[in-house]
């Protein structure tokens, strides 16, 4: 979901140019690497990088064909109008989420990360009965804006169009989570070569403009 808005501007732009036509379905990333490994028919699928390693490993995309398009940052949001607390260095972001009556995050790289910075910390015993993980395919900015949790972390890319809520910033220095989405061919295409072309237009130096409007850089 992450990188729903930019594969749709960047699909455009590939059809625009000339490429084939691209029908785009955008679901949770891990209800998108169970449907390609269970054998569903796609041409391409776009996943963090680790997921497409194991789709890899378990020959369900093509050996060699990943192609990295983006680095992804998680940031920090509350709700419109709410106070906004320091986050701004790695210990003022810890006695926030202590200080925080509910937490946010996703499923996905960006969530397991998340909860393992809080065993880092030592306060995952302490902080479980308040965090709540945002169903698939739910934006946590979106539980936010309802005011269903206090303080919600996800990639920028899912918070920036949101309306409701106030990006505080990203992670700081040393509690920072970054994942890397790529693209790979899918086992079941028909047509490997044209996808090959179209995650090598994704991947090329032209689209990173259209990367940096969607809150995420050039891999």
């Amino acid at each position: 979901m992450a990188t729903r808005a930019l594969l749709a501007d960047l699909a455009a732009a590939w059809q625009a140019r000339g490429g084939d036509a691209v029908a785009m379905e955008s679901v949770g990333g891990v209800d998108a690497a169970k449907r390609v490994a269970g054998g569903e028919s796609f041409d391409v699928v776009v996943l963090a990088s680790d997921a497409i390693d194991k789709l890899a490993a378990g020959g369900h995309v093509l050996a060699g064909s990943r192609v990295d398009l983006v680095r992804s940052e998680v940031a920090i949001a509350v709700r419109a109008g709410a106070t906004a607390p320091d986050v701004s260095t790695e210990e003022a972001l810890r006695r926030a989420v202590l200080a925080a009556p509910s937490i946010g995050y996703s499923t996905g790289p960006s969530g397991t990360a998340l909860l393992k910075l809080f065993e880092r910390w030592g306060i995952a015993a302490e902080v479980q009965p308040r965090v709540m993980q945002a169903p698939p395919g739910v934006p946590v900015g979106s539980l936010v804006a309802r005011g269903d949790v206090a303080l919600g972390f996800q990639q920028r890319s899912e918070l920036i169009h949101l309306e409701g809520i106030a990006i505080l910033g990203g992670m700081p220095t040393g509690a920072d989570i970054t994942t890397i989405f790529s693209g790979a061919v899918c086992a079941t295409s028909q047509q490997p070569g044209t996808v090959r072309e179209l995650l090598a237009f994704m991947a090329d130096p032209a689209t990173a403009d259209a990367k940096r409007r969607q809150g995420m850089a050039p891999a």
